[in-house]
């Protein structure tokens, strides 16, 4: 891991994670859990209306900790219910944690390579549909990162199991003077999540 990436992964504030949400982290943790049990492929796919900043923020930060906690195995997606694209702040945010952002291409849905190690593929990040040929067709959790995506895809086809972990959007501060504050602070909030996650699963 990249030294100032695991600066910020030893100030996660696990102490503040609440019993309700751990609650609902529990249904990931099992699955990984009987996943890893039975030396199986883990497939994660993160999803969120728009596939422009919840779903990429938990897809980086679950590779990562799954990566953190040398979790096998692990392969982590992220997709929408609509195709838009990854928003530079997201890119930004995450860099100020201490991944190295390197854009790809350009355009209308640009395309980044995120790494949270020097010795690691990278995710690569851009705006796509949940079922897009690039994420998985089948034996895969679903988990709705937004409460909108999470109502309006009662049924996500090839999911093995469906799993709401809903986060409020940070898009609510764009243009405001918070906005830089509001995104670090939801970046940090998915970080603890997935990092207690994959901190629960016994190798």
């Amino acid at each position: 891991m990249y030294a100032d990436l695991t600066k910020t992964i030893e100030s996660l504030p696990f102490e503040l994670l609440s019993e309700d949400r751990k609650q609902i982290l529990q249904p990931l943790i099992e699955f990984i859990q009987a996943k890893t049990t039975n030396q199986q492929e883990i497939r994660l796919n993160l999803i969120c209306t728009h596939n422009s900043r919840r779903s990429h923020l938990s897809q980086v930060w679950a590779q990562t900790a799954a990566a953190y906690y040398h979790i096998k195995n692990v392969s982590c997606y992220s997709g929408g219910t609509e195709a838009t694209a990854l928003f530079p702040m997201v890119a930004e945010t995450l860099k100020d944690s201490g991944f190295k952002i390197k854009t790809l291409s350009e355009g209308a849905n640009p395309v980044y390579s995120i790494k949270y190690s020097a010795d690691e593929l990278p995710v690569i990040g851009f705006s796509k549909t949940y079922d897009d040929d690039f994420n998985p067709e089948s034996g895969f959790a679903a988990i709705m990162t937004c409460s909108q995506a999470d109502g309006g895809c009662p049924f996500i086809a090839g999911a093995e199991i469906r799993i709401p972990i809903t986060f409020e959007d940070p898009k609510i501060s764009d243009g405001t003077p918070l906005q830089k504050e509001t995104y670090l602070e939801r970046s940090l909030q998915i970080a603890t999540e997935m990092f207690y996650v994959f901190s629960q699963i016994k190798k």
